[in-house]
């Protein structure tokens, strides 16, 4: 019987779990790409067996103490087991978004010089036909869905059938400040940042805080907990930990927000906590407004990967059956975890159409934890208490750096303080209220109010873009479900709001998005014809 009282090690996370009588059930929205004959119904002790069957195909594909193996497949959960299973041989796993251009992903590759890279046929296939082919930067690649059409040369290009049987070597456990995992930042400016993290602190600092039985936010006997978001995201490693520690009765893991899959896993296994993307969200929305919805044991929703919009939030608390259901919306970013944290309720959003949305309002740092501070962006001097400034936080939940862009980390820390890019006021009461990415920041207020404003009083609009114009007033970008907007309404919803160019009316598809659902503005402003620059610097995106 394993005697820590929290999870520390990544590599045997599920072999602890079992040791700890773990009786979590694992449902899936499909089978893992890994293991389709496992089905969509799992046990701890069966995960931590396929872990380290795992850990012995790495092995025998060459993976060695120290080594990089980057994941880039089909977004499923298994990219937490992938992660555990290098992790096992003291490798570090670098997990990367199926979602990422194929030039992109060929830069982040470059920058990572695997030993090995895990993909699938898919991936593998789009890449190559796009002139972008993802096995030449690894010493080898594994295919996880081969072995049909892999191509390049022998022993190279490996299938699963040509790993198996091998028994993995002991577990080894790094150093608590040695790299222990890479992931990706959103990418919505630019080519992603991969970001490393250490056992202390995506084990240890965040995965260990959240294991604890804080009162709402911690895992009951009696819960299904629900995620649905990108697991090449790092707050997959955290969530699975720290979720499964507390023993809820089941853990549900959804790949796509598409309800042909989400739908009857939802209905079958009803949530009682649910974590997922705020696009997600967005997209389910219609869905929470039907009678037969299946939201109506869920206590607790959390979005921690952006700030939601009033009507999504309103709706999702008022489908619930539960007595006093609370939003738990978090700030933060990959680099540091979570920064701040705010509960929602249904009173704080019955005020509807307001100037000023109180989901911009992103609560207070957590509590020993994280320290904030705003300075004047061109000065670096602390600015008064209720003035916008650039963010800095401190947090020994802090990356150890970025692979291959030293000097960018770097300019980024200034002693123990990291430039969070963002822009934002810090209250009387040491509360945060979010203005902008310093990116794309606006001449006038800030984008993601405006965004909020115009979404809580169009019903009909889905999401808002508001793109910044050095010369001009900022474009506005409009998700309808059909292309379409009311001209009349539209005028009659930005009256009191800064000066707005003529909507850009799109489809929910026809804007980029990353794994995590978030709008590509870059991408977005060179399909719109707009000028790269914006009014904000972009010097610490």
């Amino acid at each position: 019987m394993t005697l820590f009282t929290k999870p520390i090690h990544l590599g045997t996370l599920f072999d602890d779990l079992a040791g700890r009588g773990a009786t979590t059930a694992v449902h899936l929205g499909r089978p893992l790409d890994i293991a389709p004959h496992l089905g969509t119904e799992l046990d701890v002790p069966g995960v931590a067996g396929l872990v380290r069957e795992a850990a012995g195909w790495f092995a025998a594909a060459g993976v060695r103490p120290g080594d990089r193996v980057a994941i880039a497949k089909r977004n499923h959960w298994d990219y937490v087991l992938l992660s555990c299973a290098v992790a096992r041989l003291g490798a570090v796993p670098a997990s990367l978004s199926a979602h990422l251009e194929p030039g992109t992903l060929e830069i982040l590759l470059k920058r990572l010089e695997p030993a090995l890279l895990v993909t699938d046929t898919a991936l593998l296939a789009a890449a190559r036909d796009a002139g972008a082919d993802p096995a030449v930067h690894a010493a080898r690649t594994l295919v996880v869905d081969g072995p049909a059409g892999l191509g390049g040369p022998a022993g190279h290009v490996l299938c699963l059938d040509e790993v198996r049987g091998i028994d993995a070597p002991p577990p080894r456990r790094p150093h608590l400040d040695a790299p222990l995992s890479i992931m990706h930042t959103s990418g919505t400016t630019g080519v992603p940042k991969l970001v490393t993290h250490s056992t202390r602190t995506i084990m240890r600092r965040l995965a260990g805080f959240e294991s604890h039985r804080w009162p709402l936010l911690g895992s009951r006997p009696d819960d299904t907990v629900t995620g649905a978001f990108s697991f090449a995201h790092g707050r997959a490693l955290a969530w699975t930990a720290s979720v499964l520690w507390l023993s809820p009765a089941a853990l549900s893991a959804l790949t796509s927000d598409d309800w042909d899959e989400a739908g009857p896993l939802l209905h079958r296994h009803r949530p009682t906590t649910l974590e997922a993307h705020p696009a997600t969200f967005v997209r389910w929305q219609h869905r929470a407004e039907r009678e037969d919805h299946p939201f109506d044991r869920v206590r607790l929703y959390v979005s921690t990967f952006d700030a939601m919009h009033p009507p999504t939030v309103r709706t999702f608390l008022g489908a619930t059956g539960h007595g006093h259901p609370v939003w738990m919306q978090g700030w933060g970013q990959s680099e540091t975890g979570p920064l701040t944290f705010r509960f929602l309720t249904r009173r704080a959003l019955a005020r509807e159409r307001e100037r000023h949305p109180t989901t911009r309002d992103l609560g207070h740092p957590v509590p020993t934890r994280t320290r904030l501070r705003a300075v004047d962006p061109h000065t670096m001097r602390p600015v008064p208490t209720g003035v916008p400034g650039l963010l800095f936080c401190r947090t020994g939940a802090l990356c150890l750096g970025y692979v291959g862009e030293e000097g960018r980390w770097r300019s980024k820390l200034v002693g123990e303080w990291w430039n969070t890019g963002d822009i934002g006021v810090i209250t009387r009461t040491g509360g945060v209220r979010l203005v902008d990415r310093e990116v794309d920041a606006l001449r006038e207020g800030g984008c993601l109010e405006v965004e909020d404003v115009v979404d809580d009083r169009l019903p009909e609009v889905l999401e808002c873009v508001v793109l910044s114009v050095p010369d001009g007033p900022p474009v506005p970008a409009v998700v309808t479900g059909d292309g379409r907007l009311d001209a009349d309404a539209w005028r009659e919803a930005v009256a009191d709001l800064p000066e707005l160019a003529d909507p850009v009316v799109r489809t929910w598809d026809e804007l980029p998005r990353t794994g995590t659902g978030k709008v590509r503005r870059t991408v977005l402003r060179d399909r719109l014809g707009l000028r790269p620059d914006t009014c904000g610097t972009g010097k610490w995106t």
